[in-house]
């Protein structure tokens, strides 16, 4: 009989888990917050009943990934964790200190299918999408081995969320109740390559949750070559969705806007960057590129990106360049994982 694991499962749907066994609904809320205390033996959830405990072990069980590798950042307080899955597979995410709290960055897919010109997550290709569980685990995890609460989170590591959206949702429920991280939606940012009809799913939802769009190009031609979802939805038919969004959850969007010398940081890509966005709820994060090993492109010089920025501002669009944090660890999404499965083939 294959076991069940309760480990990303909503407590409404843990009460209808345990509603065949005879138990309270009250029961499923003293086991979620067992789960989320990082108890994973029903024998030491000491406020059910022994009989239960017997049962649920018969056919359940508390999921649990594991720290493969830790690296630290001799740079800032940046940790960036290799994640081992029960199937063997490996993930990665990154914890980073800020003045106001610690941020979690977590992935959502084991490799991305996405295709991205610059980005090392899907160098491996796409392997599966990630359960809730294992997407709430990465939280877990590293808050146990931190000991620091986890304030932030930002769903920004490997895979393209919004195809992974039944289990993104459960995730986002989660880590939000008060039974758990208790993280307000307002301290989540998900990140999206822009995936249109996702991107409007995720409106009607009305979570008050932050959404980066991954630009990177101002018009299409360019967005083809390095955002190759683009030629199935170009920039229009996506800003249409996120004016959408906006006007659906009143929240403002970022568009994330990778810096990559003499592909998109001419002075020309700037000007049109800015009358694209002009009128648009949102503010510009511009992201100095991570150079990939297996990939050409390198990154901005330090003044082009302060004239593309100053190109922004004259527009009137809010705009900030991105803190860079873990470049001696290759923090950026996909490096470490594609470090490990490189040294594997070894």
């Amino acid at each position: 009989m294959q076991r069940t694991d309760l480990k990303g499962m909503t407590v409404e749907e843990l009460q209808d888990f345990l509603r065949p066994l005879g138990e309270p609904a009250y029961r499923a809320r003293q086991i979620f917050r067992w789960i989320y205390k990082g108890v994973e033996d029903f024998d030491k959830m000491t406020d059910i009943p022994k009989s239960l405990a017997v049962k649920l072990k018969e056919i359940c069980y508390v999921g649990k990934i594991k720290i493969h590798r830790k690296f630290e950042s001799q740079k800032d307080e940046t940790v960036k964790y290799l994640l081992l899955l029960q199937d063997g597979e490996v993930i990665e995410s990154v914890k980073m200190e800020h003045d106001y709290g610690v941020t979690v960055c977590v992935s959502s897919q084991v490799g991305c299918p996405m295709g991205c010109a610059f980005c090392a997550s899907t160098i491996g290709g796409f392997r599966r999408n990630l359960t809730a569980g294992e997407m709430v685990d990465q939280v877990l995890v590293i808050q146990e081995d931190i000991r620091k609460r986890i304030s932030h989170v930002v769903v920004m590591g490997s895979g393209e969320p919004l195809l992974n959206y039944d289990e993104l949702i459960k995730f986002l429920r989660i880590i939000n109740s008060e039974l758990t991280f208790n993280i307000s939606y307002r301290r989540v940012s998900v990140s999206t390559c822009g995936i249109v009809p996702g991107i409007k799913r995720l409106a009607e939802e009305k979570l008050p949750i932050t959404l980066s769009v991954s630009l990177h190009a101002p018009f299409d031609e360019l967005r083809d070559r390095l955002v190759p979802i683009n030629r199935r939805y170009p920039i229009m038919e996506l800003l249409d969705a996120c004016k959408y969004y906006i006007i659906k959850t009143k929240r403002r969007i970022t568009f994330e806007y990778t810096m990559i010398s003499g592909i998109n940081d001419s002075k020309e890509c700037a000007v049109k960057l800015a009358r694209l966005l002009k009128g648009i709820l949102c503010h510009v994060n511009l992201i100095p590129l991570n150079p990939v090993r297996e990939r050409v492109f390198e990154r901005s010089a330090h003044e082009r990106i302060k004239l593309f920025e100053e190109i922004l501002k004259n527009y009137g669009i809010s705009v900030t360049v991105r803190k860079e944090t873990g470049a001696d660890i290759e923090a950026a999404c996909g490096q470490l994982r594609r470090s490990f499965l490189n040294e594997v083939k070894k």
